[in-house]
């Protein structure tokens, strides 16, 4: 992504050179959560209406009074400067988690997103050579057979179906498993594990139980790999200094991060799509807007969110002041809706220069399988609409089941139809 760093870098300032006046107000809100009705792809209205203030205090569940960052300088910030720690152990929780009291545990091991370095550094440094550029855009090839293979399948059964079940979930589950190493056979024992860990209805228990399993199921690729090493990257991995234990928490983090996200940006993009014709009429006219289709969409759709940060110094960020052991959550739907940054920001407009939105982060934990997203959406959405120009809803949009109550948005199934030839 191309941004000036020094657009941002006065936003957060240390402390030791800087008088700052601590206000707090009263009773402070707890974090919009809400969205409009007949308005699925827009952040909650409170949300988009606090751009005048990117930086304002905010209640947690737990009763902390912590920060709701909704800017995009404050934001990029936040996420850049070492001095906000992303430890689970040490954030307070901006939404509820059922089965939940106390402080949230630690990082499983593996996890590398609640992590702070060294130890997040040493994880990072082994996997970054495994995401390149060059390495995903090699894994394109692959990508669009199993797209058509999709594609191909969707036709023979229409012209209907579920978008979820035959396009958006099948397409990256088959691309980490072919990354990773993962039998594609074994898919439906690990997508429910998956889908229970992000599942913000899911009790602790039961999340706890599929993250267990997930991991155990990981471990026991990883004594394969390890007896019999395939061209994939846990088999790589093996070769590294990480143990058993460190090789199946990765690889159940990277099996779980590669599955949902790209899932519900597939689904959720193509109901963005299909209900902005004019913008799908301009894709379907040129093709060659695909990449910059895709970074519209991670903007428009921010499904990620949010992401929590908890301060280990006072650092003033925007004029505020927020000291040590405060939990700053960040908004990344907001922020990708500032108009500061991005002009009319609430309009799906696939012709704008995205670039510099937060939809994989930034910083130190920016997320490493986004060049392989971008290869597998780019592909995807552009095989998709050539296969079926006439490819609609099959039910009307208020209809479309929405996922609201997870870590990552989506819908939970899009009924599309076509016209056969």
């Amino acid at each position: 992504m191309s941004y000036d760093p020094t657009a941002v870098d006065s936003t957060v300032t240390d402390t030791a050179d800087t008088t700052v006046t601590d206000t707090t107000v009263e009773e402070p809100p707890t974090l919009p959560t809400d969205r409009r009705t007949g308005c699925p792809f827009d952040p909650p209205a409170e949300l988009t209406a606090l751009s005048d203030k990117p930086m304002r205090r905010m209640r947690y569940t737990d009763g902390h009074t912590g920060w709701l960052a909704t800017g995009h300088a404050a934001a990029r910030a936040i996420l850049a400067d070492p001095r906000f720690s992303s430890r689970y152990e040490l954030m307070h929780t901006p939404v509820p988690i059922e089965g939940l009291s106390g402080e949230l545990p630690s990082a499983p091991v593996g996890d590398i997103s609640g992590l702070d370095g060294p130890e997040h550094t040493r994880y990072r440094r082994l996997l970054t050579g495994k995401f390149t550029v060059r390495r995903m855009r090699q894994l394109a090839e692959r990508v669009e057979q199993f797209t058509t293979e999709c594609l191909d399948a969707m036709e023979q059964t229409g012209p209907t179906a579920d978008l979820m079940e035959a396009f958006a979930q099948p397409v990256p589950a088959l691309v980490i498993c072919e990354l990773l190493g993962v039998p594609y056979a074994d898919r439906e024992r690990f997508q429910s594990q998956v889908a229970t860990v992000f599942d913000q209805t899911a009790d602790g228990e039961a999340k706890g139980e599929a993250y267990m399993a997930l991991l155990q199921y990981v471990g026991e690729l990883v004594l394969a790999k390890r007896a019999e090493p395939t061209d994939d990257l846990l088999s790589d991995l093996t070769t590294s200094d990480l143990t058993d234990e460190e090789l199946a928490g990765i690889g159940g983090f990277l099996l779980a991060a590669g599955l949902d996200t790209t899932a519900n940006m597939l689904g959720l993009g193509t109901f963005a799509l299909l209900s902005n014709p004019d913008q799908l009429d301009a894709l379907r006219a040129d093709p060659a807007l695909a990449e910059k289709t895709v970074e519209e969409l991670l903007r428009y759709l921010s499904v990620a969110d949010p992401l929590p940060r908890s301060a280990l110094d006072d650092v003033e960020v925007e004029g505020q002041l927020v000291r040590a052991g405060e939990t700053v959550t960040i908004s990344v739907q907001a922020a990708n809706r500032d108009p500061h940054r991005f002009p009319d920001p609430d309009r799906l407009d696939i012709h704008r220069k995205a670039t510099g939105h937060l939809a994989f982060g930034h910083g130190p934990h920016q997320c490493l399988g986004q060049q392989l997203a971008r290869v597998e959406m780019t592909v995807a959405f552009r095989a998709l609409f050539a296969r079926f120009p006439t490819l609609r809803l099959a039910v009307p949009p208020q209809e479309v089941p929405l996922r609201d109550r997870s870590n990552i948005y989506g819908v939970i199934s899009l009924p599309v139809t076509w016209d056969k030839e």
